[in-house]
């Protein structure tokens, strides 16, 4: 019983050291991965280098895209006698889309000008009844938008007519 007895607490004493070592191992992974996992946002490596780089891109590929939507809210100048009168005063107008509000006109005319505007006025036009023959139909309503420019400022619209 003497030898068999020391063998039992030999290997019991090894066993629970050896758990010991796995539980203060185990620990220390958690804790030193966790440290890996925050040191990386802090310190960014060669992987988070791409990651940061695929963001820019994204930022990049954000601003064509809100460059289009200016270009579906603006959808053209108005040319007319008024709108030559109201240039004089850095008033420009433009044929806007009709669910475009007054901060996304502002937005767009900032975007596609360089030029913030002061004021933005909107003006709902509803389509004329028009007839052809016998038929009768009517025109598409759409909304156009009085843009007041600081002053000294001046946009080049007349630059393609």
């Amino acid at each position: 019983m003497g030898l068999f007895g020391r063998k039992k607490k030999q290997e019991e004493n090894e066993s629970a050291g050896k758990k010991a070592d796995i539980v203060k191992a185990g620990k220390e992974t958690k804790s030193s991965s966790m440290k890996d996992l925050y040191r990386d946002k802090a310190k960014p490596g060669k992987t988070s280098q791409k990651k940061v780089e695929g963001k820019e891109a994204k930022k990049e590929t954000k601003k064509k895209a809100g460059s289009s939507r200016a270009y579906r809210v603006l959808i053209k100048p108005l040319i007319t006698e008024k709108a030559a009168i109201l240039n004089t005063e850095s008033k420009y107008v433009f044929s806007v889309a009709t669910n475009a509000n007054k901060i996304e006109i502002a937005n767009a005319v900032e975007e596609v000008y360089g030029i913030k505007p002061i004021a933005v006025n909107i003006i709902k036009v509803s389509g004329k009844k028009v007839r052809y023959g016998r038929t009768f139909g009517k025109r598409k309503n759409w909304k156009k938008a009085i843009v007041a420019l600081p002053k000294g400022k001046s946009i080049n619209i007349y630059e393609g007519v």
